[in-house]
């Protein structure tokens, strides 16, 4: 079978006999589409010679191969950190500020960036840090003073 365009896409991968992926082909394809676009009419233009196009097509399967692992690493990760803490009571504040920064947190949290994520004045944001802390659940950096930001206890 042959892919002339990307909407043949899901037809050939059906035809792949196994029944579970851990890996998006379709999803990479879309990403580097631009690219897919060029190899294609590249090998159109060659006289047909598809070793160009094979040599593109196995670099993408490495590269959606490569994001698989790196998500899952990244889901277990998570279920690590959640299964280490699954005895610490959490508010809904704790847990929306905890998933954001397991989601990959920009800059640095601190009380006020804290209050702003979960919606709270800064006293409570504090309270909850604070809490957090005692549970082991976060820790304080080191730089303290106006600079104090605190980052989840990853083990």
């Amino acid at each position: 079978m042959y892919i002339h365009d990307l909407k043949d896409w899901p037809r050939f991968r059906r035809s792949e006999d196994s029944p579970r992926r851990f890996y998006s082909m379709s999803a990479q394809i879309r990403q580097e589409r631009n690219g897919y676009y060029e190899i294609l009419e590249q090998t159109q233009k060659r006289a047909m010679d598809v070793t160009p196009w094979m040599e593109w097509f196995l670099g993408c399967l490495g590269r959606a191969i490569d994001g698989a692992q790196e998500t899952l690493s990244t889901v277990l990760e998570k279920a690590r950190f959640w299964e280490r803490i699954r005895s610490v009571q959490l508010n809904e504040r704790q847990r929306m500020v905890i998933n954001r920064l397991l989601d990959g947190f920009e800059g640095k949290l601190t009380t006020s960036k804290y209050a702003v994520v979960a919606k709270c004045s800064q006293d409570t944001a504090y309270r909850d840090i604070l809490e957090l802390i005692k549970h082991s659940v976060m820790i304080q950096n080191p730089k303290g003073g106006r600079s104090t930001s605190y980052s989840l206890k990853l083990e």
